[in-house]
């Protein structure tokens, strides 16, 4: 979950906000919000301002509204607001620091070191992982086993441009080595674990390097930033200390597996330029494919997708082709990241590969190879049906079992009833049994039986946010109509200001008491209640978008009748306090305390109706 920055370091946001030459100003007047959240998101051009699908919730229907004028964006779904910091702090998962060197080292701003509060934790770690892969590159580069190592990677195909460019090295075979120059640049060995780069002794507690003797593939987030390790062993031979040919580090405060997939920052133009993914399983595959022109390949991380994966993927598209080693009658882990990219919209494709043959495999033998798988890749349900008809005996009733086994889930999942139906006829024809015999199966299985529902829980999407209640939607409307059409702000009744929530009653008060008929007017007012920012500047900016995006044929009859809608929901919610009230007068038999409260429940209620009635009638 993004963490909200603390009221402190609001306020230090706002002190740097308001200072002329600081870098928060010059970030603002040197980056467009458009062009930074079109590196996120697939922004459309609707009137003056820009929309998406929002990014921090599950829609099908665009409601993430970013304006080029205020330079804010707002999601009028999940109710998140704000600038391109915020954006930033939102959509990475960081705290003010770190969004604040992202977009500076994106606008070319400098920041000074002496500033305390920059040093975060965080930024520390970054620190370490681009030192780290310095050291590791420099490894490559001059000592004498990383130039076999790169002799190595040369002859697997890669080029020196691509080595560069993927900033890969190599760790010498010794314990302390990285531990010890990092140290040497000033930071502490706990650090240095924290970063995932050591290994803390069970027996002695003294850090040892995690990667000796590896081939190293830099990890980066989507700026290009490295936020981790993976490592290959490369001259000797495995032991049980060290077993594992492959290794990544662990999840630290800047890396978590399951939200990473690497190359992506290599490849998200590409993705959305061509509208698909092609994911593979390894590093190696990745930097060989983006070689053959592939820039639109990716690698999981050593997971099966998770649901955070594919939040990231659908900034950028809906449409995807697996390369993975997938076994149909096993590899559960990876039916189920198929499956979950199914359940949340997205197209999914298998490229078929040669058994025992990986796309880095494929490419350096024979580009045009692979070419041709990547245009034959299959839609998901024909590579399950192939698959599995070729694995069994389709003549035997074990093999008829084994073969439905798999491909009836994966028909029950399939939400257009047509399409349905012809994968319900093409089994029949193959297994020779009636069609009616295959649909009785298919009831059989629960329609919740789907990766969404299997996966545990930590791989389950975040909670749907909570909707605004009916009080507040009326009153952002009211407050979005005069901000649009200030000369009706007369038509807001002076007695009905006390009903508004704290914020919005501020806000409407000024725009009452300032006479706000005209648009220098209300230009004047915005200025002064906008200097205190906050909650109201949050509002003010949200109101405001929404006064240019909703169309508005009758704005003073349409506020009125928002007040007398709002008047209805107070007057209820007092007879309910009153109605409560009643119950606890008459379970202490307070006669007198009766009587007075059903004589101001009877005179309420007819205030409602009288109300309800004048509402009818205009």
């Amino acid at each position: 979950m993004v963490k909200l920055h603390s009221a402190k370091k609001v306020l230090k946001y706002k002190h740097l906000d308001t200072m002329a030459d600081s870098p928060v100003q010059q970030i603002k007047d040197r980056l467009d919000i458009v062009e930074v959240i079109q590196g996120y998101l697939k922004l459309q051009k609707t009137g003056a301002n820009y929309r998406a699908l929002c990014p921090f919730h599950s829609e099908k229907k665009p409601s993430f509204f970013v304006s080029p004028v205020r330079q804010i964006f707002k999601c009028f779904g999940c109710g998140k607001v704000g600038d391109i910091f915020r954006f930033i702090m939102e959509i990475e998962g960081v705290e003010f620091g770190d969004a604040l060197r992202i977009l500076a080292r994106r606008a070319g701003v400098e920041l000074k070191t002496y500033r305390p509060e920059l040093k975060t934790q965080r930024q520390r770690l970054y620190e370490i992982c681009e030192l780290s892969c310095c050291f590791f590159e420099k490894q490559l580069a001059g000592s004498s086993t990383g130039k076999r190592v790169k002799e190595y990677l040369l002859e697997r195909g890669l080029t020196e441009k691509s080595l560069k460019k993927w900033r890969l090295g190599y760790s010498p075979d010794s314990w302390q080595g990285l531990s010890d120059f990092l140290v040497g640049k000033g930071y502490q060995r706990e650090e240095i674990v924290r970063a995932g780069l050591a290994v803390e002794s069970e027996k002695s507690k003294t850090p040892y390097d995690r990667f000796r003797g590896r081939i190293i593939f830099p990890i980066f987030d989507l700026n290009s930033q490295v936020v981790g390790f993976g490592g290959r062993i490369f001259g000797r031979e495995l032991t049980p200390s060290d077993p594992a040919k492959y290794i990544n580090i662990p999840n630290t405060l800047i890396y978590d597996k399951s939200r990473i997939l690497y190359g992506l920052n290599f490849a998200k133009m590409a993705v959305r330029k061509k509208d698909n993914c092609i994911l593979t399983e390894g590093f190696t595959d990745v930097i060989m494919a983006h070689q053959a022109g592939f820039s639109n390949t990716i690698a999981t991380s050593g997971t099966a997708l998770t649901w955070q994966q594919l939040k990231i993927l659908k900034r950028y598209t809906s449409n995807l082709l697996t390369a993975f080693d997938m076994d149909v009658a096993g590899d559960l882990a990876t039916k189920r990241g198929i499956d979950l990219a199914q359940s949340q919209d997205f197209e999914v494709k298998v490229i078929s590969m040669p058994e025992d043959a990986d796309p880095a495999d494929i490419i350096s033998k024979n580009i045009e190879s692979w070419k041709n798988l990547v245009t034959k890749a299959k839609e998901i349900v024909s590579f399950y049906f192939e698959s599995a008809v070729s694995k069994f005996d389709k003549t035997t009733s074990q093999g008829k079992k084994q073969i439905s086994k798999i491909l009836l889930p994966k028909i029950k999942q399939i939400p257009n009833k047509i399409l349905q139906a012809h994968w319900i006829q093409k089994l029949s024809r193959a297994l020779i049994v009636p069609e009616e015999a295959i649909v009785e199966e298919l009831k059989k299985i629960l329609k919740k039986e789907r990766a969404s529902d299997v996966l545990e829980a930590e791989t389950a999407p975040p909670p749907v946010p909570k909707e605004k209640s009916r009080k507040e939607i009326l009153e952002e409307r009211i407050l979005s109509l005069i901000l649009r059409f200030p000369q009706n702000v007369n038509v807001l009744r002076e007695d009905f200001l006390p009903t508004f929530s704290p914020q919005m009653k501020v806000i409407l008060t000024s725009l009452k008491k300032g006479e706000v008929d005209d648009a220098q007017k209300l230009e004047k007012v915005l200025k002064r209640l906008e200097k205190g920012g906050g909650k109201i500047k949050e509002i003010l900016d949200s109101c405001s978008l929404r006064a240019e995006i909703e169309e508005a044929p009758e704005p003073q009859k349409e506020i009125q009748l928002c007040q007398k809608e709002i008047e209805g929901i107070v007057v209820r919610k007092r007879l309910d306090g009153i109605s409560q009230k009643i119950q606890a007068a008459e379970e202490k038999k307070d006669e007198k305390k009766l009587k007075n409260l059903m004589q101001e429940f009877n005179q309420t209620t007819k205030k409602l109706n009288e109300e309800s009635k004048t509402q009818k009638k205009s």
